[in-house]
């Protein structure tokens, strides 16, 4: 069986849809705790063979001898949330009592990670490094901590899960993201205003040299992620792990936010309408205004097939997943 954390999150439950329909996995176990009263729709397309409360996984691995991998999903994962004791408890020794688990009973064990842990950019978007990154928020910070343990463990050469992989996921977008409200990404958002009110809402450009609309993010599908974890997890179920280390997962190329929500408008057959507006005071100063993965890392340890661009992607979402009656993957 695969355990699947978050599993009825967006990247969560998007993993379970490529091992459903890519992989022919059903053997799966999802584990999360659903606080959005929509959320469990994520869930109603997929075959999976056990749902589980997330304070419930360690008494059913205690019970189950053939789990076969571990792909670490959940968390909080608001960047605006302030309750630092419940990142702690959730997002790091969670993790950590979770990645022990798997070193213990030798489970290969992969996990979320996030390029907020990259901060302001300051000291660039490479995954080859992560000792000098100072994150911007909370959670950033508590992802960065994990990162830094699991480093600290291989370093230390303690007990390590055979195969292990953290995956730092930049802006993902795509189906399934409808529950997380201000934390789903600008596509869904461009959809939603442009629908109900004609245009679309941008920050202006409150950076100096940063026109309006032109902050730059490295934006990726969600079904490009999930490809991509499954490319760890088909190695080390074939007992041919791909290196165990710290992933970006991104596309290697910054695009504006102009260009996303033109990209969702014209999807839409629509002419594209946009309004720029000042940042909201709690944003201002945790903001990232460019990110860009450096993906040669994931190149070299195998994985080839090229990402779906803005364009692509957007077309995508919207037009096989947003315009339809039923928009779940």
């Amino acid at each position: 069986m695969i355990i699947i954390t978050g599993g009825a999150g967006m990247i969560g439950s998007i993993m379970a849809w490529h091992l459903n329909n890519k992989l022919g996995r059903q053997d799966l176990v999802i584990v999360d705790r659903i606080t959005h009263e929509s959320q469990w729709q994520n869930l109603v397309h997929r075959h999976y063979a056990e749902y589980l409360d997330k304070d419930q996984l360690f008494d059913f691995l205690e019970d189950n001898d053939d789990i076969t991998a571990v792909i670490h999903m959940g968390a909080i994962s608001a960047t605006t949330e302030r309750d630092f004791n419940k990142l702690v408890a959730d997002n790091m020794h969670y993790s950590q009592d979770l990645w022990s688990w798997c070193a213990e009973y030798e489970v290969p064990f992969f996990y979320a990670s996030s390029a907020a842990t990259y901060g302001g950019g300051e000291h660039g978007y490479d995954d080859a490094s992560i000792a000098q990154l100072r994150p911007l928020n909370g959670y950033g910070y508590s992802k960065h901590f994990f990162d830094q343990w699991v480093l600290q463990q291989v370093a230390q050469k303690q007990v390590t899960p055979p195969a292990w992989a953290g995956f730092k996921f930049f802006n993902v977008y795509g189906p399934n993201e409808y529950h997380k409200e201000r934390m789903a990404s600008v596509a869904y958002h461009t959809f939603n205003q442009f629908s109900e009110t004609g245009t679309m809402r941008l920050f202006k450009g409150t950076k100096a040299g940063v026109e309006d609309g032109m902050q730059l993010r490295d934006f990726v599908y969600v079904k490009d992620v999930a490809d991509v974890m499954g490319f760890f997890l088909e190695a080390a179920l074939k007992n041919k792990p791909v290196a165990s280390a710290i992933y970006n997962i991104g596309t290697g190329q910054a695009r504006s936010f102009k260009d996303l929500a033109t990209s969702v408008m014209t999807s839409m057959a629509r002419e594209p309408n946009i309004t720029y507006i000042d940042m909201p005071q709690d944003l201002q100063g945790k903001y990232q205004y460019f990110t860009q993965a450096e993906m040669q890392k994931l190149r070299q340890a195998g994985y080839k097939k090229p990402f779906t661009t803005l364009e692509e992607g957007v077309k995508d979402y919207v037009q096989n997943y947003l315009l339809q009656d039923d928009p779940y993957a």
